[in-house]
């Protein structure tokens, strides 16, 4: 997952290749609670793990339940509809199906709770579940706004609660309202079964129908007349069945339907296989597959796997109720910059009480990239975006992993321009590899790449990292190449000279090396120690003089330049290696500010040294970098030069991002 304050994507040229999804948000959560009420152990394969999750499970934990890992599998122990924790406090993040069921589960089981959440799930309403919970004689309060949480549930006794009338609840605003007293009043329906009335128009169907499915597996036939009656049966009983595997979650899945739609095809490849999700989900969000036909997408399906390509293009423009898939259409929004005419998404009030008001969400972003967007209380109206007409943008994505993802389809804009997406980390709420997922499958049109060049002893090295890990790039130590292959040479007895180099050179072209938080290693060994001693950089600069070792590992270097972007440092990282490079950087400082350096780190490892020697081996090293016949060091010609002897480390950092910056830059308006 990029915890990094923006990702930076690339323009994208084409796609292709194999998708695996993570488990399903609200297949997931509805598990892990219909298994905590239940009795007996249940077995969870597949769940989801991302934010939402994590804090149901946290929220189960303190409530008493018994939850063991089997490698990829959860074990669940069951409560028997009996809490085990009388009082307690839940903090559920931003996750909605977590707080609504919660609370009306908790109301029930006779305890003293309260729920709370980040500022944004304060924001939430859930006065219309509330309200419902009162009439049955549950006692509920407010902790902060009327009709929003924080809450405070009070115990209240099975035989205090009203149960001869049906108890209504509203269901135009949220779906989750309905879904949490489905799951939850099986604990009160021992004796004499209980009605729900659903008032207005219900919203989001297909999750309820996700809800009632889920139910049946774990013992609980819900009696249903059409959308507006729901009866739990007399005598219902949680059980568990035992094994439940949770299915790849079908919202993710529309990216992935939108990509195979949008891209050319990538070489070597028939569209986008999508595999977890398929023709028979009981997920509602699969119905994305239907809107993306009707715009052009070629889509082909299995029980468990979806395969989708390129068809018409530009997309067929589409005018939508989208109310049957209401997270899943957003994507649509995107999907609508490259129609050939206006779209509209209709039926979408429910997107103003979700992680953010996505629909005023998705109009500011919209328009960013340069679309002329019309929003308004249950709709939203996008224009095509024509070639020549797009802007680069950073996109606002509001906390909401879904404004994150979506989004991410800009990249593929036929202006060719790069797409900014700020706080990438949100997506951790249902997809924390999503970024890394896409990358696995597209191609850009190049991978950027910043150089950092500079001799021995400047700092390049601290500096590349840190820009690397501030920009979620890729990060290569071209100077570990080379020690790496001497210390490899050393190890088979191979002499550094001449005479060596053919051998040297089959042995560095093999070499199984990377990079990780900051270590360096050669296949299960970490090496980074062993590399970083004086002798190892003169055997670094040795092997670097042969010319058949510096060809073997140019191709090695070279394949380190991965989406979404590289950060190298070296000697001839710009004039050899990445000589496109769109940012290059030469990193001097004075000899002398270099061995002050070079001594303070000697000795902060307890090895002697002294300035003078170190100064007169930097200037030797120096001479004869700058003097070799094969890549000499020197700065590119259109690097721009950095001294650093007079800074810290991190000024070194801020100048390098505000090149960067002018380099790429980004609209955040």
């Amino acid at each position: 997952m990029y915890a990094t304050h923006f990702l930076d994507l690339p323009p994208l040229l084409s796609a292709g290749g194999t998708v695996h999804l993570p488990g399903s948000k609200s297949i997931s959560n509805r598990v892990l609670l219909l298994a905590a009420l239940a009795s007996g152990t249940t077995r969870v394969h597949d769940l989801l793990d991302s934010d939402d999750t994590r804090v149901m499970l946290d929220a189960l934990r303190a409530l008493g339940c018994g939850l063991r890992r089997e490698g990829p599998v959860l074990e669940i122990d069951g409560l028997g509809g009996q809490v085990r924790t009388a009082q307690a406090s839940l903090f559920l993040g931003n996750a909605g199906t977590a707080m609504r069921p919660l609370t009306a589960a908790l109301a029930l089981l006779g305890g003293d709770f309260e729920l709370r959440g980040v500022p944004r799930m304060h924001e939430r309403p859930i006065g219309d579940l509330v309200d419902a919970l009162v009439q049955l004689g549950c006692e509920l309060e407010y902790l902060g706004n009327p009709g929003y949480p924080p809450l405070r549930i009070r115990p209240v006794a099975q035989a205090q609660l009203h149960l001869d009338a049906p108890i209504r609840v509203r269901g135009d605003v949220s779906s989750q309202f309905l879904t949490a007293l489905l799951l939850a009043l099986p604990l009160a329906a021992t004796q004499r079964p209980i009605v729900i009335e659903v008032v207005g128009e219900l919203i989001s169907k297909p999750y309820v129908e996700i809800t009632l499915n889920l139910l049946a597996r774990f013992g609980i036939a819900i009696e249903r007349e059409g959308w507006q009656r729901f009866t739990i049966p007399a005598g219902s009983h949680y059980q568990s069945p035992g094994q439940i595997h949770v299915e790849a979650d079908a919202s993710s899945a529309s990216y992935f339907i939108a990509l195979g739609a949008l891209a050319a095809p990538r070489a070597g490849h028939d569209g986008i296989r999508i595999e977890g999700v398929g023709a028979a989900s009981i997920q509602g969000d699969i119905r994305f597959v239907d809107a993306a036909r009707q715009m052009g997408a070629q889509v082909d399906s299995g029980p468990n796997w979806l395969q989708v390509r390129r068809g018409a293009w530009p997309l067929k423009a589409i005018d939508l109720d989208a109310n049957h898939i209401p997270d899943a259409a957003m994507t649509l929004a995107v999907m609508a910059l490259y129609a050939d005419g206006p779209s509209t998404l209709r039926n979408i009030a429910s997107w103003r009480v979700k992680e953010t008001d996505r629909i005023d969400a998705m109009a500011i972003e919209l328009r960013k990239l340069g679309a002329t967007v019309e929003a308004g209380p249950d709709f939203l109206r996008i224009e095509p975006l024509p070639t020549g007409q797009w802007r680069r943008a950073a996109i606002h994505t509001y906390d909401d992993h879904r404004v994150a993802m979506c989004f991410s389809l800009a990249a593929l804009n036929p202006d060719g321009l790069p797409v900014r997406i700020l706080d990438p980390k949100c997506v951790a709420k249902t997809f924390p590899d999503y970024f890394e997922t896409l990358f696995e499958v597209v191609e850009p049109v190049a991978v950027p790449v910043i150089c950092v060049d500079g001799p021995t002893a400047s700092g390049k090295g601290t500096l590349a990292a840190e820009l690397a890990r501030q920009l979620g790039y890729h990060y290569l130590d071209s100077g570990a190449l080379y020690r790496v292959a001497g210390l490899a040479a050393r190890r088979a007895h191979l002499a550094l000279e001449p005479s060596q180099e053919a051998a040297i050179a089959d042995l560095a072209r093999a070499l199984p090396l990377r990079f990780d938080a900051g270590r360096v290693w050669l296949g299960d060994e970490d090496i980074s120690d062993a590399i970083r001693t004086e002798a190892a950089g003169m055997d670094a600069s040795r092997v670097s003089a042969l010319p058949a070792v510096r060809e073997a590992l140019q191709a090695l270097q070279q394949g380190f330049r991965r989406l979404p972007g590289l950060v190298a440092d070296g000697r001839d990282m710009g004039t050899v290696i990445f000589p496109d490079a769109p940012l290059k950087v030469y990193l001097t400082a004075s000899a002398a500010h270099r061995a002050e350096r070079r001594h303070k780190q000697l000795i902060s490892k307890g090895i002697s040294a002294n300035i003078a020697d170190l100064r007169a081996d930097l200037e030797a090293r120096d001479a004869r970098d700058s003097s070799r016949s094969v890549a000499p060091l020197k700065p590119a010609e259109d690097a721009r030069l950095l001294d650093n002897s007079d800074q810290t480390a991190q000024q070194s950092v801020d100048q390098v991002l505000h090149w960067w910056r002018q380099v790429q830059p980004f609209s955040e308006g």
